[in-house]
């Protein structure tokens, strides 16, 4: 940190005290007094250093698929779909996609769905298979020719506005996607527009009512908002099961095909529109309805491929991981966030938000995996563990899945009466280089560390000359604030940085050095 106070000095010594700690910044330039580097650490209390909440672990899962919150907490372990704890359904073995429309949680790639009204779980799919003929029939009361298709077998699994796919006359013609006008109160008869088929009597039909494929899921105004490849498309206003039909009304179903280059990789909804991202291309569908919908297009920073999950709300500011690094969007130009991170690169990111900070899990070049969470309002990144995470939901507090199984409760939530805590916890906070602003030599005498260890807790203070190896120099345990004095056998270095470890809850309040200025070689 940059304009540290220096103390006046009687003795011929000069003592520099830090009373505001950063947080990660892992660029060789970085301020003195800047954190190198860190674990299980948070700025709940900045500008004071601290350790993150204890977590409490909810469950673990066997195979962890997925996790999602409206009105309830969803998951999916291994090929088992639950709600609230309870299973539901069943669906295939993968990383699922939730999204939620009024009752429905609807999930992806499966196309199924729960209603936590009805308690109804199934497929957004129908497909009816039988005899049945073409006939004429009735619309609105009034006869019609060549518009109901007739079967005295199972009743039709389908309603009124669904579009449905028929398949197996022998009319060719008949072989079509066409829209349910009307049902008979038996559903054994569906009605369509006068004249849609040539008459046909004992046809073995397949109908389907057919959803979608879609990588990305969003709700935005009533609609379920979708994409793949180079297609958006939006669902029948309300209605989850209806994707595919594209009357002149304000409430049908909506398609388009943007034509650029590369596929979606993330979608959401932000300030009341749904957002669609590709790598270098971030689009914008205005409108309220099918007939005035319109797709902006701008040339930003979207999303990474493969880290189409990184997307979250944080501080009312959308922020996700571009092949730069993390991005804050707020409608318009993308500004980065990630000057903190220096040179390292990140992939493959996770997020989740509690509207206050955004906690991402992003695997490095290496393999391995960190969670960061950066707070809106320090506007600072710490890092907490080497945790991968499958997916967040929020559901009055934080769900965190791990994809070693684990459901955790962040531990800034509410108080739960479930679950295990996670129990003492160790942190570690590292220092960037200190140079005490001279270039020359410089002999350190003793650190001054007025901190407050919890009842039971133990800190080693370590320090690194001239980066040479670590040199446990103290070991602190107390249960209450106070000022610590630590000797150093004087040796005279160009620059050293200093490394607290502990094992418990701790505060640091401020950090004071004592020390002796050199010349330029000695």
């Amino acid at each position: 940190m940059a304009g540290l106070p220096m103390l006046p000095n009687t003795d011929g010594y000069q003592k520099q005290m830090q009373v505001k700690f950063g947080g990660y910044d892992h660029n060789l330039g970085a301020d003195e007094g800047s954190i190198w580097d860190m674990e299980n650490m948070c700025g709940d209390l900045s500008p004071m250093l601290s350790p993150r909440p204890s977590r409490t672990k909810i469950r673990s899962l066997t195979t962890p698929n997925g996790i999602a919150a409206k009105d309830g907490l969803f998951w999916v372990d291994g090929t088992d779909f639950y709600y609230d704890g309870v299973k539901k359904g069943t669906v295939s073995n993968g990383l699922k996609t939730f999204c939620a429309l009024g009752a429905y949680m609807v999930v992806f790639p499966d196309k199924k769905y729960y209603n936590t009204v009805t308690d109804e779980f199934g497929s957004l799919e129908a497909t009816w298979t039988g005899t049945a003929s073409f006939k004429d029939g009735t619309y609105a009361g009034e006869s019609a020719a060549g518009n109901s298709i007739v079967t005295t077998g199972s009743p039709f699994p389908f309603e009124i506005n669904e579009a449905v796919t028929i398949s197996g006359s022998s009319q060719t013609s008949n072989n079509k996607t066409a829209i349910i006008r009307e049902i008979s109160d038996d559903k054994k008869t569906l009605r369509f527009y006068e004249n849609s088929f040539v008459n046909a009597s004992g046809q073995s039909l397949t109908i389907k009512r057919e959803i979608p494929d879609l990588d990305f899921l969003c709700e935005n105004e009533n609609r379920l908002w979708g994409c793949k490849g180079d297609t958006i498309r939006c669902s029948y206003l309300g209605n989850p099961f209806i994707w595919n039909n594209y009357d002149t009304v304000s409430t049908a179903c909506y398609a388009v095909d943007v034509g650029s280059a590369g596929d979606f990789t993330a979608c959401t909804s932000y300030l009341g529109y749904p957002v669609f991202f590709k790598e270098e291309t971030i689009y914008k569908v205005y409108g309220d309805r099918p007939s005035n919908f319109q797709v902006m297009s701008s040339a930003s920073l979207g999303i990474e491929a493969g880290s189409g999950r990184s997307v979250a709300v944080a501080g009312e500011r959308l922020m996700y991981l571009s092949r730069t690094g993390i991005v804050v969007y707020s409608g318009g130009i993308p500004q980065s966030a990630y000057r903190p991170f220096g040179t390292e690169d990140y992939h493959n990111a996770v997020a989740g938000s509690d509207g206050r900070r955004y906690f991402v899990s992003m695997q490095d070049n290496d393999g391995n995996y960190s969670l960061f969470v950066y707070d809106t309002e320090t506007n600072m990144w710490h890092r907490e563990d080497a945790w991968q995470a499958v997916g967040f939901a929020w559901d009055g507090g934080l769900y965190m899945l791990g994809a070693d199984g684990n459901m955790w409760l962040d531990g800034r939530s509410r108080p739960v009466s479930e679950g295990t805590p996670e129990g003492t916890l160790t942190s570690w906070v590292e220092f960037n280089d200190f140079y005490d602003e001279s270039p020359d030599k410089k002999g350190l005498l003793k650190f001054q560390l007025r901190t407050e260890l919890d009842e039971g807790t133990t800190m080693k203070v370590s320090i690194r000359l001239d980066s040479g190896t670590w040199m446990q120099i103290s070991t602190l345990s107390a249960s209450k604030k106070k000022t610590y004095l630590i000797p150093i056998v004087p040796r005279r270095c160009d620059h050293f940085r200093i490394k607290l470890e502990a094992t418990g809850t701790w505060r640091l309040w401020s950090l004071t050095r004592k020390r002796y200025l050199g010349s330029e070689l000695f």
